[in-house]
């Protein structure tokens, strides 16, 4: 079976593999919305996935045009993907293969919201949503047949890892978790195990601190009492969503001057890990003495004991998604035949009236009856002449042979020859 796909579908990304936290910071839409009604009018189907560690645009059109859009946003040379091999990739993402922790869950939800949001916006075609979902029913699928994302596999774990690699261990030390969503979630999840003496909540809106903080039996705090926490933690983990630093140099300089132990005469060092992006801690934080700051860059060097085995379940997550491919370009390439298919019928429709109402005008005075009988006559003729050909394009789809499929088209609808064309 060919590859060739009888709808462009392209997409184009910068992640992990190629740019560090500050590249990816620098080329993130901060208002999805904006970017995606400017999107809507060049391409018929659009998503915009932003994670912490990847930026991806996906469109049904073809890579050039999606090349020129991407200039005119100012974020040329990003990585391209087409057609066949743009499926394969969004069914590598969505199945946590290209995941910095990989087999992580989070990508399928953040694929999910993706698409919720274009879809609000009335920029998510048939054929875009079709992708989505096929390529989060395959990352499921992948999960349960090879336990890729079995132990602690998330960003928010890695960055529990970090710390304790650190420290040693987190147990009987003070932790700060500054922020609610997912994230923050995941944060709290992987530290609850950790014998802590105790855990802080901080958020913006601190209904939602104290939600979090009860469900692992920490203490809520408020955002104006950020630093004085600070000075009792061992390790702040952020991950808010925040579009701006939360965290800033004078601020801790002057909090870290009332930080201390006194039955622990030992210096301790303040371990900060950063794991939003935007980032939510100034740059030059990592520069104060007693401060070590970290970032999601340093998360590749995470030690997790669950990575040996995940890495062989990627085998066997690989051989599946070899086979859904293939049946991920047939899915495809139907649903892209749907708006060839529609058009043709359409057009044999205003051809089946104009016949109708040309005959009944005909037959004059005649009664309900026979208008009902020859509008399902020219009904009927009209499913029945279409049959055959609506069959030659659906094949012609599931092999990608476009041309052939529309050239047909054409010959019915507009009386062009097509005979003489000859195709391998």
């Amino acid at each position: 079976m060919t590859h060739a796909l009888f709808s462009p579908f392209t997409i184009a990304g910068i992640s992990h593999h190629t740019a560090s936290v500050a590249d990816m910071e620098s080329v993130r839409f901060p208002d999805e919305e904006a970017f995606l009604t400017r999107a809507g009018d060049w391409f018929k189907g659009v998503i915009l996935l932003q994670t912490c560690n990847r930026i991806e645009i996906m469109v049904h059109g073809n890579a050039d045009l999606l090349g020129t859009f991407l200039e005119s946003e100012g974020r040329a040379g990003w990585q391209m993907w087409k057609d066949a091999d743009a499926l394969s990739h969004l069914l590598d993402l969505a199945a946590g293969l290209d995941s910095m922790v990989i087999g992580e869950d989070q990508i399928l939800g953040q694929l999910r919201k993706s698409l919720s949001l274009s879809e609000s916006m009335s920029v998510a075609d048939p054929l875009i949503t079709l992708c989505i979902n096929k390529a989060i029913h395959a990352g499921s699928e992948a999960r349960r047949i090879s336990g890729i994302n079995r132990g602690a596999v998330s960003i928010g774990s890695a960055a529990v890892l970090l710390a304790e690699e650190q420290l040693g261990s987190l147990a009987g030390r003070h932790i700060l978790v500054l922020g609610t969503g997912e994230m923050g979630v995941l944060v709290t999840q992987a530290l609850a195990a950790k014998q802590l003496s105790a855990i802080y909540v901080a958020n913006r809106t601190f209904d939602r601190a104290q939600c979090l903080a009860e469900k692992v039996h920490g203490t809520a705090v408020p955002m104006a009492d950020l630093y004085r926490y600070l000075t009792m933690s061992d390790v702040i983990i952020c991950c808010t969503a925040a579009p701006h630093p939360v965290i800033k140099v004078q601020e801790v300089m002057e909090a870290l001057k009332g930080r201390s132990w006194p039955l622990d005469h030992s210096r301790r060092p303040l371990i900060i890990v950063d794991i939003a992006q935007p980032r939510d801690v100034e740059e030059d934080v990592g520069k104060i003495p007693g401060v070590c700051l970290y970032t999601i860059d340093d998360l590749r060097k995470v030690n997790d004991d669950t990575a040996q085995f995940r890495k062989e379940a990627a085998e066997k997550v690989r051989e599946f998604l070899d086979q859904e491919l293939v049946q991920f370009i047939r899915l495809f390439n139907r649903k892209a035949a749907d708006e060839l298919l529609a058009t043709l019928h359409s057009w044999a429709e205003q051809i089946r009236i104009r016949e109708r109402d040309r005959a009944l005008s005909r037959l004059s005075g005649c009664d309900d009856r026979v208008r009902d009988v020859t509008d399902d006559l020219t009904r009927v003729l009209t499913r029945k002449l279409l049959t055959d050909v609506t069959l030659t394009i659906r094949t012609c789809a599931e092999r990608g042979e476009m041309k052939i499929a529309e050239d047909l088209v054409g010959a019915i609808t507009r009386g062009e020859n097509i005979c003489s064309r000859t195709y391998d």
